[in-house]
């Protein structure tokens, strides 16, 4: 196995720039897992492939207003500081200090132990936000920094709403839409630097529709990071080392899921993130040794899925189109087969789908 055995040509014009105007009505690529088979339809047909009894379950992050476009403080020259994780967890923004793990441009000039801040100005030009850059990241790639966050405003939330935009993926180039469609419908609490973006095709209407139907419907959460959207550089992807990202599986999610598969029903996760959390709540030791689901509050997981990865939870996936060389890649042809999913891709290629963030979806059943 190789990384270019997972590289395929992407279109630059395929790159999606913008959500569909309509959530729902994107495009939705049927893929049996087996045997490769595939059916063009639209996302609101996801209906005729659920049955009661399924279960869907989503990734209910939000992403926060990360990046934050600002002035250095000795020049007024600018700078770009991008909220990775906040040091020491994920505490409530009511304070008026935090620090953060942060990705700052031009890394050359923000430097540790050279007194470096960025101002950050609201719409009346009054400064609301300052970044003292006070360390390296721990393991830090390039650019990476820790930074003293601090406001004069109630809350560090308020400041960065005040300032901060929601940041979208590097391939997606001047959007100027609303920001909120890059958000699910169902999100909740601001925790990631990216969205789960296969949730991105729901509506309400339809959720509640599935739910009619007899469909469940339950959440996880992965606090989503930037590493996401990196490809794999290493020759024999088994060198490379994954990401961390913090998840949170519930007692509630966990006892719904047991109960779908124990009455023959499928547990269908939305998106990756919510596949890599649901695999990596598995225990092998639970239930005296025969393994099962646990309840996970904000744990770290590294988790790689690569083929000849044995799925324990997850019968079948919602995704989107993912960037060549990427381990989104490698998911999701352990889930089906490298050879399914690069013929998935032409397909849809030839179809003249929309692909990545924005772009269209996936159905693997």
């Amino acid at each position: 196995m190789k990384t270019d055995d997972f590289d395929y040509n992407l279109p630059p014009e395929l790159i999606a720039q913008a959500p569909a105007p309509v959530r729902d009505a994107c495009n939705l690529l049927v893929m049996d897992r087996v045997t490769g088979d595939v059916e063009d339809r639209i996302f609101s047909d996801i209906a005729d492939y659920l049955r009661p009894g399924d279960l869907l379950v989503a990734n209910e992050t939000r992403v926060l207003p990360a990046r934050l476009l600002g002035t250095k403080r000795n020049t007024g020259g600018a700078a770009e500081v991008f909220l990775l994780r906040e040091c020491g967890g994920p505490e409530p923004r009511t304070n008026r200090l935090a620090y953060w793990e942060v990705l700052v441009r031009p890394g050359k000039r923000l430097k540790p132990g050279t007194g470096a801040v960025v101002d950050f100005t609201n719409a009346d030009g009054k400064v609301v936000l300052s970044a003292e850059i006070i360390d390296w990241a721990e393991g830090a790639q390039k650019g990476e920094r820790v930074a003293k966050l601090t406001t004069e405003l109630p809350s560090l939330d308020e400041a960065l709403h005040a300032v901060g935009h929601t940041p979208l993926p590097p391939y997606i180039r001047n959007y100027t839409g609303d920001e909120e469609l890059y958000q699910t419908v169902y999100s909740r609490r601001e925790s990631s630097a990216a969205a789960p973006t296969a949730g991105l095709h729901f509506t309400p209407e339809l959720i509640a529709r599935l739910q009619e139907m007899g469909v469940g419907w339950k959440t996880v959460e992965l606090e989503v990071g930037l590493d996401t959207f990196r490809v794999v550089d290493e020759d024999d992807p088994t060198q490379h080392t994954i990401h961390t990202e913090y998840y949170t599986v519930s007692q509630d999610t966990i006892d719904a899921i047991n109960e779908t598969h124990a009455r023959g029903g499928r547990v269908i996760a939305v998106g990756t993130t919510s596949v890599r959390s649901l695999e990596s709540a598995w225990d092998a030791d639970a239930n005296d040794g025969e393994g099962g689901l646990v309840a996970r509050d904000r744990e770290a997981t590294s988790l790689y899925i690569l083929p000849g990865y044995e799925f324990k939870t997850v019968d079948a996936l919602i995704t989107n189109f993912h960037v060549p060389r990427s381990t989104l890649m490698m998911l999701v042809s352990a889930f089906s087969s490298r050879e399914h999913i690069l013929a998935a891709y032409e397909h849809a290629i030839e179809k003249r789908y929309r692909l990545l963030s924005f772009g269209d979806a996936m159905f693997i059943h």
